[in-house]
């Protein structure tokens, strides 16, 4: 790999060198490097483009990367990745994309991920999302996860895309089984003309099951963003939306909340803000020596932690 692919590594996969445990890494469209361990196979997936991964049965303390990065103008894949995680099984999954592009062409990568946990079974899935390069070309990711949790599992999910990605629409269904639980933290931040669309749909179906997805964002410049999520409780279960925002220049944020209660006992909340940052904020960290620019964005960077 040269010298841009390693450093999108560093972006999206905080990779410094080879990590420890199952891993593949995939540029420009091919796998660079590939390795699985006794409790977790990593294989080429059967149908079409993508991975299969399985995780054995009460797999304990290990991890996952499954890295992307693109340096070449005008490519555009979709790649399908399936995740069998094994009943009582605990692990982290590291994924996310980098797009360097230097040329005029659009660059852009699809992820379509697929989680089918079993009875008990926990996973931590981070996904980072990275642009660079001064091409005119755009930097496109449309990021797509389905989640289909059975009895009793976990699923915490991290999503973030600070900076660089001219266009994403990100798509995240979720379906939860009796006591199942659904925990999703979305970081986000636009400038320019960017577009960015995030849309949740989750299914509560089992007793006791709970989903709680929260986005924080800024949109600055003309960029535009559209916060959309809905909660369907069929059961008797818990289910809390959120989306927190904070709005500069000539940005524009929509938020849409669609909760759908079919059963008595559940019990559905969403919750939405966006405004400017306070005056009152920059003031006091301007008396504490600080520019108003280096005061705004001091705020932004606590607010996206």
């Amino acid at each position: 790999m040269d010298e841009i692919q390693k450093r999108l590594l560093r972006e999206v996969a905080d990779l410094h060198e080879v990590p420890e445990g199952a891993y593949n890494i995939r540029a420009n469209g091919e796998s660079v490097g590939r390795a699985s361990t006794a409790n977790i196979e990593i294989l080429t997936r059967p149908e079409g483009s993508g991975l299969e991964i399985r995780v054995k049965p009460g797999t304990k303390h290990e991890s996952v990367h499954i890295p992307v990065v693109l340096t070449q103008s005008g490519l555009k894949e979709v790649v399908y990745n399936d995740f069998y995680i094994g009943e009582d099984a605990d692990v982290v999954i590291i994924a996310g994309c980098g797009i360097d592009n230097c040329g005029n062409q659009d660059a852009q990568h699809d992820g379509i991920h697929r989680f089918f946990l079993e009875r008990g079974a926990h996973i931590k899935y981070v996904e980072k999302h990275y642009g660079s390069g001064d091409g005119k070309g755009k930097r496109i990711l449309n990021p797509g996860t389905e989640v289909y949790m059975k009895e009793n599992s976990t699923a915490e999910m991290e999503m973030v895309q600070i900076k660089g990605v001219d266009d994403t629409s990100r798509t995240t269904v979720a379906k939860l089984d009796a006591g199942a639980k659904l925990v999703v933290r979305e970081r986000l931040m636009t400038h320019g003309e960017q577009r960015a669309l995030s849309t949740y749909v989750v299914e509560l179906n089992g007793d006791g099951c709970s989903a709680d997805v929260v986005s924080r964002s800024v949109a600055r410049d003309h960029s535009y963003q559209k916060f959309d999520a809905k909660l369907l409780g069929n059961a008797p279960c818990s289910g809390h939306t959120e989306c927190d925002s904070i709005i500069l220049d000539e940005g524009r944020i929509l938020a849409v909340p669609g909760l759908e209660a079919n059963n008595v006992d559940a019990a559905l909340v969403h919750e939405a803000a966006i405004g400017k940052i306070a005056g009152e904020q920059i003031i006091k960290l301007m008396t504490l020596g600080l520019t108003e620019q280096e005061a705004e964005e001091q705020i932004i960077n606590g607010f996206l932690k």
